[in-house]
């Protein structure tokens, strides 16, 4: 009985992890410079995108500068999870070298990403956390800085991606030796990079929610295929490991297409942009994999008594919350 409570336990700690993640999802603030008049003054389009449950949303607030004008009533409405709301403002002298702050992230609600699109085609990229709910809007952007900007980005896109790590995770539990583990991962990172760039440019249109569905679905598998191998009837995953990393990668890759898409691209640094968060989503990605691999080589050593309900532990663990994932997303296409 006593191995069970701590299989139950451990599942639970999991279905708590997962419930957490999923409720504290970003919110995202868009200012797109729209013109400008005689009196040099700079009008801006605002859309504001906070997390929802129903039609209940967070009570984080922008607060812009105070000589800043609202030209038009603030328009919002419930969509697929979130609540958006759109206005127009305008400032004297723009909004360029003036500091822009969030309220209510401070007790640690959320997260927000801002982007700021000027006239000239140059953007601008914010990662606010609650330790700093506040940033200076900045004049034209280089392009050293769009690449800082998105290659950080995708590392923290990957390192907050439960399900795309759960998967690697799950394939580090089946896959031994370097050079396997090694062949597996690039051929992951080949295949999401193909589709990503695919999806991003217009390519390729698959709608979000199958996509995201499918992604927890191939975690169920792994998971499974981890079962079959230790009953003693390795399955496609352990025979042939990349072959299963690059199919579900295929699928990944579209869910890293539609994250990126909700920050968008800036028009005069489409390729630089794309590029660093594919650079950035890989080396969030190796710094998974190292860590993984460290833990569970040290975990390998413990002095621990060892039952023979331990190695199941984990691929019920991630088949669970996996499955959990499944369900709570094919939902959402009601």
């Amino acid at each position: 009985m006593r191995r069970f409570r701590i299989l139950a336990a451990l599942l639970l700690s999991c279905f708590a992890l997962v419930a957490q993640a999923d409720i504290f999802r970003p919110a995202y603030l868009e200012l797109r410079e729209t013109a400008s008049d005689g009196n040099a003054e700079q009008h801006y389009a605002v859309m504001w995108k906070l997390p929802a449950e129903g039609e209940l949303r967070l009570a984080v607030q922008v607060r812009f500068p105070d000589d800043t004008r609202q030209i038009t009533p603030a328009q919002g409405m419930f969509a697929g999870g979130a609540y958006v709301e759109r206005w127009k403002i305008s400032r004297k002298g723009g909004l360029a070298g003036q500091t822009i702050e969030i309220e209510g992230i401070a007790g640690g609600i959320t997260d927000v990403i801002v982007r700021i699109e000027r006239m000239d085609g140059t953007s601008q990229m914010e990662h606010l956390l609650p330790q700093k709910p506040r940033f200076t809007v900045q004049g034209p952007t280089s392009t050293l800085q769009v690449a800082r900007s998105y290659l950080v980005l995708g590392i923290e896109h990957i390192l907050g991606g439960i399900d795309h790590l759960l998967f690697v995770m799950a394939l580090l539990l089946i896959v031994r030796g370097g050079r396997r583990i090694i062949a597996t991962i690039t051929a992951f990172t080949l295949a999401h990079s193909i589709t990503l760039v695919a999806a991003t440019l217009g390519w390729v249109h698959v709608p979000g929610p199958p996509v995201e569905a499918m992604i927890a679905l191939s975690i169920v598998f792994v998971a499974a295929e981890i079962v079959h191998g230790l009953r003693g009837k390795p399955g496609l995953t352990a025979r042939a490991p990349w072959v299963v990393a690059f199919t579900f990668g295929l699928l990944h890759g579209f869910g890293f297409a539609g994250a990126l898409a909700q920050v968008g691209l800036p028009q005069k640094a489409i390729a630089v942009a794309l590029l660093m968060f594919n650079v950035g989503v890989e080396i969030g990605q190796l710094v998974f994999v190292a860590f993984a691999v460290t833990a569970l080589a040290l975990l390998a050593r413990l002095p621990l008594q060892r039952r023979n309900w331990m190695p199941y532990a984990m691929p019920y663990a991630i088949g669970s919350v996996a499955m959990f994932w499944v369900f709570e997303r094919v939902a959402a296409f009601f």
